[in-house]
């Protein structure tokens, strides 16, 4: 079809053609003046009533932008390959059904959540009564999930809302962190418990001392005196061991590089004991050995720890039985091993020993002036140290705490 220009100068074309014609006929100047107004007219009109034809697109032109589309984010590949690395769990959806999880999604909610209706697989009613909404908020909200997937753990849930109705959802862990919070206010309670316990019977016995005017005799203001000692000593080695957890705390990530013979750092400790005022420092057997131990470490903390061992079988043997310290190579590492003849200790409570004031029985503990830290400053120095600590026992017959450590190369 002719577009529309075309046609005009074909119609006016044809109006000039007719003109001439009319002139070569012998017509006059007006006739001729009026033929050729009316053909340009008629040819106007025809102009204007022939429509337009848009021109077709040059084989060279460039073709337009398309027309956008949305592309799903969980579809494409590198999205995948990023899902994979993700060490936490991490669940993709569409219209609230799974379409990608990562491998640690997997371990935790299991391989069936893949094609799974998301409310579903998070059995959680917080999670649920978010994701069973219809118009979520864009934002990223944090969900928590209170003992999920068992209960005592905590972890989180946020939410990333994409286009097309598609989700990103995270899950994190905080189970750890919450054991740390409690263990944190745990200790507080503790520490603050243990110090008030000595501080009132110090107090309630100056006041009674106060309260008598010097009229105590002899014998009396000496038993009160002498309660007032014990409980001030029993706060001076809380103060001691809760000095002694922080300072090994804050070495826990520094390895001690010092060589140290560790037989002369217990024959030290062994000396030590026996030079003081404790009741059973000739029950202790040593059994060492004549070689020298080396190994890298802090002699301090090492010493430390074996007096705490060692003490901790002095006061919980029974009187007149041996307490057993042993020496023994085991290829390249060396044991160090305290044996006490006790009344033992039950299997529930072997796991929770090195937890920090734990007793398993607290009159006895403090009748004897434990703190309760003893075994947790043991296993933090055994930590630092690249020791390994056990604790076996048996009801009735005795207890024997053991840690080995590696020792120096090339010894």
């Amino acid at each position: 079809m002719l577009d529309r220009l075309s046609s005009l100068v074909i119609a006016l074309t044809l109006v000039a053609v007719a003109a001439i014609f009319a002139a070569l006929a012998g017509g006059d100047a007006l006739s001729i003046a009026i033929l050729t107004l009316a053909g340009a007219a008629s040819a106007a009109v025809v102009h204007a009533a022939i429509p337009t034809t848009p021109p077709a697109p040059s084989a060279a032109a460039p073709a337009g932008p398309p027309s956008p589309q949305t592309e799903s984010l969980l579809r494409h590949p590198d999205f995948a390959r990023w899902v994979d690395q993700e060490r936490e769990p991490l669940l993709g959806t569409a219209d609230n059904i799974v379409t990608i999880a990562n491998d640690a999604a997997i371990r935790l909610l299991g391989r069936h959540i893949v094609g799974a209706d998301i409310r579903t697989a998070i059995r959680h009613p917080a999670a649920t009564d978010w994701l069973a909404q219809s118009d979520p908020p864009a934002q990223l909200k944090t969900i928590d999930l209170l003992d999920f997937p068992r209960p005592g753990q905590r972890w989180t849930m946020r939410v990333a809302v994409l286009a097309a109705g598609e989700r990103i959802i995270f899950l994190v862990d905080r189970s750890a962190i919450d054991a740390a919070d409690r263990m944190r206010s745990d200790f507080v309670a503790n520490a603050s418990h243990e110090l008030r316990t000595p501080l009132a019977a110090i107090l309630g016995y100056v006041e009674t001392l106060q309260d008598m005017n010097g009229d105590a005799d002899p014998d009396t203001r000496h038993r009160f005196l002498s309660i007032i000692e014990r409980e001030a000593k029993r706060m001076q080695q809380l103060v001691i061991d809760l000095l002694s957890i922080s300072r090994v705390e804050a070495d826990r990530f520094r390895r001690p590089t010092t060589p140290i013979d560790l037989a002369d750092v217990v024959r030290a400790t062994i000396g030590q004991l026996a030079d003081s005022e404790q009741g059973r420092a000739k029950d202790i057997v040593a059994r060492l050995g004549d070689g020298a131990q080396p190994m890298h470490g802090d002699a301090a903390q090492i010493g430390q720890l074996a007096h705490n061992i060692i003490s901790n079988a002095m006061k919980y043997g029974r009187p007149g039985t041996p307490v057993t310290v042993e020496l023994v190579r085991e290829g390249p590492r060396i044991r160090l091993a305290v044996s006490d003849e006790s009344d033992g200790i039950a299997p529930d409570h072997l796991p929770r020993l090195t937890e920090r004031f734990y007793r398993v029985d607290e009159a006895r503990s403090r009748s004897v002036g434990g703190t309760g830290l003893g075994l947790a400053i043991v296993k933090h120095i055994s930590e630092r140290h690249q020791g390994q600590l056990d604790i076996h026992s048996e009801v009735g017959k005795g207890t024997r705490v053991a840690v080995t450590f590696p020792l120096a190369d090339g010894s």
